[in-house]
């Protein structure tokens, strides 16, 4: 993203021969540059949707003027350098558009969005030429800061800020009690959660810092470095916000940094470390403006480039339809393929535990996951001296946006649950003779830990992977077998012996993991 503009500027020196953009090619430019809008309305609308509803991504507004200006602070390359069509960059729209096809197949949202915003910089590429394009390169780059993306780091940087805090406290001489994410000291209980996590410090330094560089210095070693800096800084910077709050709570008798101060302390701070970053980069700051040749340098470096005559008005034309079509393509696909993948019928969930009795929940905790088409609920116990087993379905049928099997809003347990996660790892089990790979959660809440044994079953395959359940998800329906999907969930009270509640698990996984992979089926198949 960070790269220097090349020699082509130089044309634009005084005495050097200029090749103005015609009207007529600009509004056929700009009419290629704004058919995604058009053509991926429902993308763009998902992009403004997350920034209203994010103050993480709420910087998303001012991506593009940024960009916009920026290109307008270079307007001079229009006049330096002609817009030559490119060809080749259509193999490259197509592959953007192919992406977003297969994410729109999987409804994975952050994949449409980056398909969706860097087609911007492929048809600028396509219409532009590489010389003129390239010369652009930064503010054309810059746009894909606007797609929502850093959720991921959220759980890794809640684990390291809670290491950290938890080790600089220990390291100031007050005991500290740990459990998961969660600890206590002795004048009072603190949590790390997604604010705390530092995730809007790190994206919005990002951010800053990738413009700062782009601005500040010349050297792409300069620049690759700052922003190197920009991610590390917040991270530090974040660690020791949280220390310094729960010692602020702690000295205090936790009268202080326990409300609203809590979030404003941490925004000073960041605010503070910020200016110093940027005062303590300013020394190395090259030239304020971009370097100028003489004329007899601009005329050198055309002779050397030999700088093309523009192109003509039908090749314009030309690239831009093709652009245009190439641009419909996918979404006309995604659309005919939605009503040929619909099931407008409800969904039939039933499940039969021969020899297993069902009996009352042993715990209050509900999973999270947002809007299913179908539940099924029920505990059961084989016998006295087996712990009790809680099975939980949750069913999905013509998922979409905000109704989906797979998304980061479905979860075990949110952070406002009395419930929360102190550990998990991979498992491999058996599911009718065959092996089942699952993911094994614990979680901690009221009443002790419950052991949760999760998987996933799509288009009859099983999976505990997101990613690969995505993958099976866009296989089905890009083979018209529809997007049926659902989550399965077996869970058991730990109390002292985790063994025990692994062996109910495994019993009912052998004796009724197959009635349930039928209720699946049957629900799949009406």
């Amino acid at each position: 993203m960070l790269v220097n503009p090349p020699n082509d500027l130089a044309a634009a020196a005084p005495g050097a021969a200029t090749t103005p953009l015609a009207p007529s090619s600009a509004m056929l430019i700009a009419l290629a540059l704004l058919a995604p809008f058009f053509l991926y309305l429902g993308t763009a609308q998902s992009l403004v949707a997350i920034w209203n509803s994010s103050e993480t991504f709420a910087h998303g507004y001012a991506i593009l003027p940024i960009s916009l200006w920026l290109i307008w602070r270079r307007r001079a390359v229009f006049n330096a350098v002609p817009a030559r069509p490119w060809a080749p960059a259509l193999l490259l729209l197509a592959m953007l558009g192919a992406g977003w096809l297969l994410a729109r197949m999987g409804e994975v949202q952050v994949v449409m969005q980056y398909a969706f915003v860097s087609m911007f910089p492929v048809i600028a590429l396509a219409m532009l030429g590489p010389r003129l394009a390239g010369a652009l390169a930064f503010p054309l780059l810059f746009l894909l800061l606007a797609v929502p993306f850093g959720e991921v780091f959220v759980g890794p940087l809640i684990n390291l800020t809670a290491d950290f805090t938890v080790w600089a406290v220990q390291a100031t001489g007050i005991p500290v009690l740990r459990n998961g994410t969660r600890f206590e000291l002795p004048t009072g209980s603190w949590s790390v959660v997604e604010a705390c996590s530092g995730v809007r410090y790190l994206i919005s330094s990002f951010t800053l810092g990738c413009l700062y560089a782009y601005l500040t210095y010349r050297s792409t070693s300069k620049r690759l470095l700052f922003v190197a800096v920009s991610i590390v800084v917040p991270i530090v910077a974040n660690g020791l916000r949280a220390y310094m709050i729960v010692m602020i709570g702690h000295l205090s008798g936790m009268e202080l940094a326990t409300g609203v101060d809590h979030l404003i302390y941490g925004w000073l701070f960041f605010g503070l470390v910020m200016l110093l970053m940027f005062w303590v980069g300013s020394f190395w700051r090259d030239d304020d403006e971009l370097p100028v040749a003489d004329a007899s340098t601009a005329a050198a470096a055309a002779t050397v480039t030999g700088n093309p005559a523009p192109a003509s008005m039908a090749r314009i034309a030309a690239m831009c339809a093709a652009v245009v079509a190439l641009t419909a393509l996918w979404p006309g696909f995604a659309r005919y393929n939605d009503a040929a993948n619909l099931n407008p019928q409800p969904v039939q969930l039933s499940t039969v535990a021969v020899g297993w009795p069902q009996v009352a929940p042993f715990s209050g905790w509900t999973p999270r996951w947002v809007n299913p088409d179908a539940t099924y609920r029920a505990t059961f116990r084989n016998s006295e001296s087996m712990p009790p087993v809680a099975l939980d379905i949750m069913y999905y049928r013509n998922q979409r946006n905000g109704k989906a099997l797979i998304s980061s809003v479905n979860t075990l347990a949110t952070s406002d649950d009395a419930w929360h996660a102190v550990g998990g790892a991979m498992r491999s089990e058996t599911l009718g003779g065959q092996p089942l790979t699952l993911r094994e959660t614990r979680l901690n809440g009221p009443g002790g830990q419950i052991l949760v044994w999760q998987w996933m079953s799509i288009d009859g395959h099983l999976t505990a992977n997101n990613y690969v359940g995505k993958l099976l998800q866009a296989q089905a329906k890009l083979r018209f077998r529809g997007d049926d999907g659902a989550v399965v969930l077996l869970s058991a009270p730990v109390r002292d012996n985790p063994e025990a509640a692994r062996a109910a698990l495994r019993a009912f996984l052998a004796g009724q993991g197959q009635a349930v992979e039928r209720a699946l089926d049957h629900a799949r198949s009406h």
